[in-house]
């Protein structure tokens, strides 16, 4: 009697103690969200943190899985962690591999783990608009659930702002127009908050204003009941220029162009005006959202302060502290450290003010004058669409590494500007915080290949062997190499943006017997949607660097004037493209039409649709609309529709010029067209100045999406594209052939 009574105590306290308190009910609902009808069999509990630090465990008991944390970012990451390693299972960006049994494994042992730093960061600004800029409630969040998962506490948060800013300059006696007009297009968010530029590619919408205070309280309040701490947006003076005009005494100074931008204006920190704007800005902030603690500021952001001297920038630095400090007791003023100016940092005190080293950069030998600091991966840049990714640094375990350098390092942080590619990569940095030391990379790359692809494949894993050595050996981070593809042409094509040149560090043959792997157990494999995906990534660089090749077998035939080999390799090259497209159109994460589609979907009128879809186009194409074009390319896109409808025809006319020239037996010198940022100039020549004419009208016409946005099955078409270039690239490999 006595035994039955002490069974039932311990069975009623078992699962009490698996009762539903705010915390842990939000993980419940995460995990039906993910794994609908699931949660019934985990049991969640709430345990102290260890030392400090945010901890998990996975266990079982009593025929339950038992996931505990000390909140629900540990609950969530336990989740993961468990679904990862006891289900063989994955959550991605480009589909889940979720075959789950009836009834789920019980763990037999206890997995106990710290997740490291106390601030794990998410999101560069530049993320919210090469990714983000059009997502819906249902996509922000799936994305929020991900990052609980992956022990994300500390997001960059700033849907919405417009709203703050609107509301914010009403106050200071602006108009509804003047404020919506000072408010720059969806897609362009980022380089006003940073800031850049104002007044471009509107006036903003005030349906879009309303729709985005809605959405920016959704996000803030579902990152909240999962444990999170948003960083949300501070003030260091971004002004209007119209301010010039309403305050003509206060101390209001212009900046320069940025970029073929007019520059935005800077209010002066010491200037009594700066707390009293800054003060209702941050009010207007805390009525629609709340704040909570953590505030962006760059001060002089890409651009030089009006006095450059110790004395005025510790002034700064403390105007800008006190004005957080008397709002916020608890304040903590977070800056990027490509803003970090040591003499503003100097006069905050520690612990007040968090460094985010974006690139990983420990800030010298001071490590930013000893404030604290979040080391972090700046992988991607403008969303372009490149298989790259040093996972040898990574796995090295950089969080690990900088702390032993300096105590003073607090987190980690993923600082990418843009998502949505090489999810290797960012699977691998997400779960290093849980590891305490390197991780031994050939073993965890043979795990995740096999829970991504839902099956052990010998094929499979020599494939990612070779990707390995390849596209994501050691020295492959940083800015991704141009691809000819989305390349403004030229005979002697420079580059594909104003960054990097052509470079292909690997041997380019390898991807080809990687695809061939990939593809060996295609039968075996193809229920897995990210199985899919990668077939798709990997031909699609497979033929991007082939089309390399190409064009200079077209470009030399150019130059010694055969015509007969020209029409070969240009012809090759253009067929490339428009094959290109079709394997793309086989996804929705390489494709413009649903980029144009998601933007248009936030219109309430033909003309907001309108807008929205020219300032979709403009960021990955020309990237702004000003007279003096810089940035065009920035954001080049190896994407299905841009392809067909923009890269293809700019290919086209090129060619059909220089055909021109050959049949009129006249010259076409390309070193007498002007160059800006390493590459031809947006109106470098008489060729050029008609291709930016047309350029500019693709990004004005509306209705450019055609449907369906997908089209095709992946398997089918890799496996044609596959063996069609696979023979092609003998000839410009030099390549052999064999019977």
């Amino acid at each position: 009697m006595k035994y039955t009574f002490n069974l039932l105590l311990i069975l009623l306290l078992f699962f009490t103690s698996c009762r539903k308190d705010p915390q842990i009910q939000a993980a419940y609902d995460l995990i039906e969200r993910i794994t609908p009808g699931y949660g019934k069999q985990f049991c969640l509990e709430l345990i102290g943190p260890e030392n400090g630090s945010d901890v998990y465990e996975v266990a079982g008991e009593n025929g339950k899985v038992v996931l505990r944390g000390n909140n629900t970012v540990s609950l969530a990451t336990a989740y993961n962690q468990y679904l990862k390693y006891h289900c063989n299972a994955h959550v991605s960006w480009f589909g889940d591999q979720l075959n789950l049994p009836e009834t789920l494994p019980v763990p037999v042992e206890t997995t106990h783990r710290i997740i490291n730093g106390k601030y794990r960061v998410y999101f560069n600004y530049c993320t919210l608009s090469y990714t983000g800029a059009w997502w819906d409630w249902e996509r922000w969040q799936r994305e929020i659930d991900y990052m609980a998962m992956n022990s994300i506490n500390t997001p960059l948060s700033v849907v919405g702002l417009e709203g703050v800013w609107y509301n914010t300059l009403l106050r200071f006696g602006f108009t509804d127009e003047e404020a919506r007009s000072y408010l720059v297009d969806p897609a362009h968010f980022a380089w006003q908050w940073m800031p850049n530029i104002e007044s471009f590619g509107g006036p903003l919408p005030k349906s879009w204003i309303d729709s985005h205070i809605a959405l920016g309280k959704q996000v803030v309040n579902r990152q909240l009941e999962l444990g999170m701490t948003p960083i949300q947006q501070g003030f260091s003076g971004a002004v209007p220029r119209k301010m010039m005009e309403k305050f003509p005494e206060a101390k209001i100074q212009k900046q320069p162009d940025w970029y073929g931008f007019e520059g935005i204006c800077q209010l002066d920190p010491l200037d009594p005006l700066f707390t009293d704007l800054g003060k209702a800005f941050l009010e207007e902030e805390q009525k629609l959202y709340g704040t909570y603690g953590l505030y962006a500021a760059d001060p002089f952001h890409e651009s030089k302060p009006p006095v450059d001297t110790p004395e005025y920038l510790n002034a700064v630095g403390s105007s800008i502290h006190k004005l957080m400090k008397t709002f916020d007791p608890d304040a903590m003023w977070v800056m990027q450290a490509w803003s970090f100016r040591k003499d503003i940092a100097s006069v905050v005190p520690k612990h007040d003010l968090l460094v985010l080293s974006l690139n990983g950069a420990l800030g010298g030998e001071d490590h930013f004058c000893n404030h604290d600091f979040v080391v972090g991966n700046l992988h991607n840049f403008g969303g372009r669409v490149n298989l790259h990714g040093d996972l040898p640094l990574v796995s090295s375990n950089q969080f690990m590494k900088a702390k032993q350098e300096t105590p003073n390092v607090v987190g980690s942080g993923l600082f990418m500007e843009s998502i949505g590619q090489n999810p290797v990569f960012y699977e691998l940095a997400f779960e290093m915080p849980v590891h305490q030391d390197s991780v031994k990379l050939k073993e965890w790359l043979d795990k995740y290949v096999e829970r991504r692809y839902s099956a052990p494949s010998e094929a499979a894993g020599k494939a990612w062997e070779l990707l390995l050595a390849g596209p994501y050996r050691a020295g492959t981070n940083g800015v991704e190499s141009s691809s000819i593809i989305c390349a403004r042409p030229a005979v002697d094509v420079k580059k594909s943006g104003p960054n990097a040149g052509f470079n292909i560090p690997y041997d380019p043959q390898s991807l080809i017997e990687a695809e061939a792997c990939l593809l060996q157990d295609a039968e075996q494999l193809k229920g897995s949607k990210p199985y899919r995906f990668d077939i798709v990534d990997v031909q699609r660089q497979i033929m991007s660097n082939l089309g390399q090749e190409i064009h200079k077998k077209a470009a030399e035939a150019f130059k010694k004037k055969d015509k007969e080999a020209f029409a070969l390799h240009s012809g090759r090259f253009l067929e490339l493209l428009k094959d290109v497209d079709i394997l793309l159109r086989t996804r929705t994460e390489f494709n413009f039409d649903q980029w144009l589609t998601d933007a248009r979907a936030w219109g309430t009128t033909d003309e907001e649709r309108n807008l929205f879809e020219k300032n979709a186009s403009s960021l990955v194409t020309i990237w702004g609309g000003q007279v003096d074009v810089r940035q065009f390319d920035y954001s080049w896109r190896e994407w299905t529709g841009l392809i067909e409808g923009y890269y293809l025809q700019r290919w086209k006319q090129f060619y059909d010029m220089l055909q021109g020239h050959l049949d009129n037996g006249t010259a076409y010198r390309e070193e007498d067209a002007k160059m800006d940022l390493g590459r031809q100039a947006f109106r470098a020549n008489e060729f050029y100045d008609s291709l930016a004419d047309w350029e500019l009208a693709f990004v004005d016409r509306p209705g450019k999406a055609r449907t369906p946005v997908t089209e095709g099955d992946e398997v089918t078409v890799a496996r044609r594209m596959l063996d069609k270039y696979k023979q092609l690239s003998k000839e410009y490999y030099n390549v052999e052939k064999t019977n």
